[in-house]
């Protein structure tokens, strides 16, 4: 079995075949001076120390684990447990690689984060990040997503960031991308581009998964005190992939325990109704990385559709890529109704309101579970909260769910 650890990518930036960075020369300089920047600071002591205050003080980590006990007996299969990273604070997992990112930015003498967004998860806790660390920050977001996560647009602003509506294409979370891109160009100096996820171009791929490792480390620990083994199994959704990478990494090694990514099927297979990258794309270019791409005949990027503003991307992290090739995680799809039915199932057998992106991970859970032995165990990453849905999903599913 290939040995997983930290070291990976490659000093290019490659994991296996994906990664790298196709970036125009202007930012070749830039990008060279952030990795070097990160391989000096991720292990200085007064670095790894603030941000280990951080997530406990600040961010109230760890997260605990959570025995779903009436969904695992209605289900009457195996045991579904939460890592409850939707206690955050911010109400995600994406303010561990914020944080990181922001206290990176400060050290190199940056002084404005630049960002997108697609569910606003990644824009408020970037925000928050700013904030604390005395940033400025501007956040892209698509009108669409603008219009669906409203509750989070007004988070962000109440923060202090500037929000940024972008009105082109299909106006989510790719153009988000597009346009916060440009915005870097024109001030790679000043700015720093905080990705939200492990996409990009090296070296942001390795550093977001490194600051979501937090996540499986502890699991790790806490599985082992709650129920005195591993989880047999480990679910997690998958857009960009920086929850999933966050909790596979500690158990790449692990032959014992299966591994399951799960993208958005959307409303069907045809191209502009599903975001399933793994599944239906096949190898290409997007926003400076090679990954699994859902393109064109040309190589352009597919429309993408999922009722989650969080996974509507048409690529995927480049470490994804490889754990695909190399059969490591299974990767598996939700649809857009079966993603709402788990979230209404969790919201009234555990009294506990999930991001639509993590309600993708649940139904699968709960697929899974329902094959397996009473004795076996699920590990899902909650990963975000559903504060930032409620709106949506009343307003579009809420009188099929009696509300």
């Amino acid at each position: 079995m290939t040995d997983f650890s930290l070291n990976m990518p490659d000093k290019n930036g490659y994991f296996g075949e994906y990664g790298g960075s196709f970036v125009p020369d202007v930012l070749n300089d830039i990008l060279a001076e952030i990795t070097v920047a990160y391989e000096n600071i991720k292990d200085d002591p007064s670095f790894t120390k603030e941000l280990a205050d951080l997530y406990k003080s600040y961010v109230g980590r760890p997260s605990p684990i959570f025995h779903a006990k009436n969904l695992s007996k209605k289900i009457g299969g195996a045991q579904i447990y939460f890592k409850r990273e939707d206690l955050n604070h911010t109400g995600a997992h994406k303010i561990n690689h914020c944080l990181g990112e922001a206290l990176l930015a400060k050290k190199m003498g940056k002084t404005k984060l630049i960002a997108e967004t697609g569910a606003g998860q990644h824009g408020v806790a970037l925000a928050t990040a700013a904030a604390i660390l005395g940033l400025e920050c501007d956040i892209h977001m698509g009108e669409v997503d603008i219009k669906k996560e409203h509750p989070n647009v007004i988070r962000m602003k109440i923060l202090g960031a500037k929000v940024i509506p972008v009105s082109h294409g299909l106006k989510t979370l790719k153009e988000a991308v597009d346009s916060a891109f440009m915005a870097y160009l024109e001030d790679p100096v000043n700015q720093l581009y905080a990705i939200g996820s492990v996409v990009g171009p090296h070296p942001f791929p390795m550093m977001v998964r490194d600051f979501q490792a937090v996540v499986g480390r502890e699991a790790k620990k806490q599985f082992e005190e709650m129920v005195g083994k591993q989880p047999d199994s480990l679910v997690a959704c998958v857009g960009g992939g920086s929850n999933a990478i966050g909790l596979f990494t500690a158990y790449l090694n692990d032959e014992d325990v299966d591994i399951y990514g799960v993208e958005p099927a959307g409303t069907g297979f045809k191209v502009g109704e599903h975001a399933a990258t793994l599944t239906l794309g096949t190898p290409g270019i997007i926003h400076g990385f090679k990954c699994y791409l859902l393109q064109d005949e040309n190589g352009e990027p597919s429309p993408v559709h999922s009722v989650a503003s969080g996974l509507d991307y048409p690529g995927v992290g480049p470490e994804h890529s490889y754990l695909k090739d190399i059969e490591r995680v299974n990767y598996k799809t939700i649809s857009d109704d079966e993603a709402i039915d788990a979230f209404f199932e969790i919201s009234r057998e555990e009294g506990i309101i999930p991001a639509i992106e993590s309600a993708h991970a649940i139904s699968y859970a709960m697929k899974l579970a329902a094959e397996k032995k009473p004795d076996e165990t699920i590990l899902v990453n909650l990963s975000g909260r559903g504060d930032k849905d409620i709106d949506y999903v009343v307003e579009t599913y809420g009188k099929k769910y009696g509300i």
